[in-house]
């Protein structure tokens, strides 16, 4: 997948070397050309650090770090504020320790993968209407927590216009989808009229049913404003 990532990055700045040599009619309008009244799309690589919580009666989660991807979509309403669609998906490894609920039976260790998506609408501010600016962001949303550890099993069956009748069986995982939110901070970076980057921070504060959890992401972004 971050082959993937990369591939698209580097296509990216191949076409936007080439957009850059193309006279955009607003780079005309806008003064400096600036961000103001542009939209803007980017791809996302992530680095998520890990995490090592603590609950009750002993059980507890430990999450490895791992790199992500994503990809953002947003409108610059002026030079200095930003509002932006952001999607982050990470696939991290974890230990859990689960202790039954028989006081006299031993707490069992599960190690798996886990699958995180993040869906963020978050609102940046720009301290500067110049090309290079620090900036801070800050957002909510909701995350998608796949354990990838079976919880059942599933069958269903119809009947398909193609195939006729036909019946699949599916192992059901233990999985949640709970509010988030999000801050942070960073530098950006336009490049060109059309092309920018961003490097920045963020903290992500995720409430689960038995308390909460911490996401910390370092994020690289590439984009294309239009």
């Amino acid at each position: 997948m971050l082959k993937r990532v990369f591939l698209i990055a580097i296509l990216m700045f191949t076409s936007f070397s080439v957009l850059a040599q193309y006279d955009h009619p607003r780079k005309q309008a806008s003064k400096s050309d600036s961000r103001d009244e542009r939209w803007e799309g980017s791809v996302i690589l992530a680095f998520q650090t890990g995490v090592d919580n603590q609950y009750d009666n002993g059980s507890a989660i430990d999450v490895d770090s791992a790199l992500g991807w994503g990809i953002g979509f947003g409108w610059n309403w002026t030079d200095k504020l930003n509002l932006a669609y952001r999607y982050q998906y990470t696939n991290p490894d974890y230990t859990a320790v689960v202790v039954p609920e028989d006081p006299d039976a031993v707490p069992v260790d599960i190690q798996h993968d886990l699958s995180k998506k993040t869906h963020q609408f978050n609102v940046t501010y720009n301290f500067s209407g110049k090309a290079f600016t620090p900036f801070v962001v800050a957002g909510l949303g909701w995350t998608k927590l796949d354990s990838n550890v079976p919880s059942g099993f599933s069958t269903g069956c119809w009947w398909d216009p193609w195939w006729g009748y036909i019946c699949v069986s599916d192992w059901k995982t233990y999985k949640t989808s709970q509010f988030s939110y999000n801050v942070g901070a960073g530098l950006r970076w336009d490049i060109s009229s059309f092309v920018f980057t961003k490097a920045f921070y963020m903290r992500e504060f995720l409430d689960v049913e038995n308390g909460s959890v911490t996401f910390d992401t370092a994020t690289l972004e590439l984009g294309l404003m239009f």
